[in-house]
């Protein structure tokens, strides 16, 4: 296996950072191009619309890391005609899933305005809206696979050309169909769907070594039951571990309603810090996906142990730099996002302990990646499981004596209990590799 070195971390890492840096340009500029048309409605319309596609392709969020496991360690392996393959039979599971979706669609629509109506005339432009985007479905899981493909075998400047064409493709197709030609909601549901089908071509493009030989449709390979099994069981386990994970988070925001709107709305501002924490570190945690399994495939217990270090040690600077960064320039970007004093007040009392989350957080984050490259799903499921109960115990604990605190507490306690768990069986990393 090639040396590991900080460049080459870096070479996968900074084009993830990059390319999630787009993503909330997109929905901006979504939000303002509606928000044009003069009325509220429309951009009700497209925020309840977005959410709830959002939430339903999140399930099949599990092909993205799966795929890029899988493929990592195939591809360390030396192994193109199983690289070619695990593609194909991503993608296979992307657009099945999809159709599905497509068929329930009805079904599915009815659930999310049970779930979280509306009113009458937000409803129907938001029926308007999902009835296109839901035939991009498809596409959009399809290119989950793709997505995790790319990180596999570090070309992850190929994750962000794809992203920088479907989010400037959407943004000027916005434009275009709703204040050049009037069309509205619609106009931006057409434009997506668009995004995505053009998205996925290029994704597959971009993928094109895949393709290159036979393997792709060596149907007795890619239907191979023991692989399918292998396939479906690390899948399996990642949406369980993800669906435990959301749980937990969703469990934080209602739990933060009981303190009052003010508390509620602090809490929303605050929470949009732990996504740029995301979107800042994921491309540490996808760096030590790809080298961590090349480096099983390739069997190399020392490469395991040196992707793992040299990965960490970047995602722990950028903790670092990120907990700084809320620290001092926190009240700033609060003033920025809410306008009302008791917000404003409310969220800067509870900015500390954002400004800790990256670093108290960093180790779980890149287990995760670790772990995902070893394939070692079903720890990290029971890892998860084990974290749950803490948080659990921590959420009956804390929020009683010292309120809105001992929620925030809490979710520091989570984060923790997922990095301890991890790092007792992380030997079993580069046992994988043995």
């Amino acid at each position: 296996m090639d040396e590991i070195t900080h460049r080459r971390v870096l070479k996968i890492a900074l084009p993830i950072v990059l390319s999630n840096a787009t993503v909330p340009l997109l929905g901006a500029v979504d939000t303002g191009v509606v928000g044009q048309l003069g009325e509220a409605a429309p951009i009700g319309a497209v925020g309840i619309g977005a959410v709830v596609l959002a939430s339903v392709y999140w399930i099949f969020g599990f092909l993205r890391m799966g795929t890029s496991g899988l493929v990592a360690q195939s591809h360390g392996a030396k192994d193109p005609a199983e690289t070619g393959a695990l593609l194909m039979r991503a993608l296979m599971i992307g657009v099945a899933g999809g159709l599905i979706l497509v068929l329930l669609q009805a079904s599915l629509f009815r659930a999310a305005f049970a779930l979280a109506p509306a009113s009458e005339e937000v409803e129907r432009l938001t029926q308007g809206y999902l009835a296109i985007r839901i035939w991009g479905a498809p596409a959009t899981i399809a290119l989950y696979a793709v997505t995790g493909w790319l990180i596999a075998v570090e070309r992850t400047r190929g994750v962000l050309v794809l992203q920088l064409w479907m989010n400037g493709l959407n943004i000027a197709l916005d434009f275009l169909f709703v204040l050049g030609f009037d069309w509205g909601v619609e106009g931006v549901a057409i434009a997506t769907l668009i995004a995505e089908w053009t998205g996925l071509a290029l994704g597959l493009w971009l993928c094109r070594d895949a393709f290159a030989g036979g393997q792709w449709h060596d149907w007795a390979r890619v239907f191979d039951r023991a692989r399918i099994r292998r396939m479906m069981q690390v899948n399996g386990d990642i949406m369980v571990r993800s669906i435990l994970l959301q749980g937990a988070f969703t469990t934080f925001v209602f739990l933060g309603a009981r303190f009052g709107d003010v508390t509620l709305a602090a809490n929303q501002v605050l929470i949009q810090f732990l996504e740029i924490t995301a979107f800042g570190l994921d491309g540490f945690a996808f760096a030590a996906e790809s080298l961590v399994g090349q480096a099983v495939g390739a069997r190399s217990v020392t490469s395991v142990r040196r992707a793992s270090v040299v990965a960490s040690q970047w995602g722990v600077g950028g903790s670092v730099a990120l907990g700084l960064f809320f620290w001092f320039a926190g009240p700033s970007i609060i003033d920025l996002m809410a306008t009302e004093p008791e917000v404003r007040l409310a969220a800067r009392a509870y900015l500390p302990w954002v400004a800790l989350a990256p670093m108290i957080g960093i180790a779980s984050w890149m287990f995760d990646g670790i772990f995902i490259g070893a394939t070692l799903s079903r720890e990290m499921r029971n890892a998860m499981l084990v974290s749950v109960a803490i948080y659990v115990v921590a959420l009956l604990t804390f929020p009683g004596p010292l309120g809105n605190h001992g929620l925030w507490a809490a979710l520091m306690v989570l984060n923790l209990a997922r990095g301890a768990t991890m790092a007792v069986l992380y030997g079993r990393a580069e046992r994988a590799a043995a």
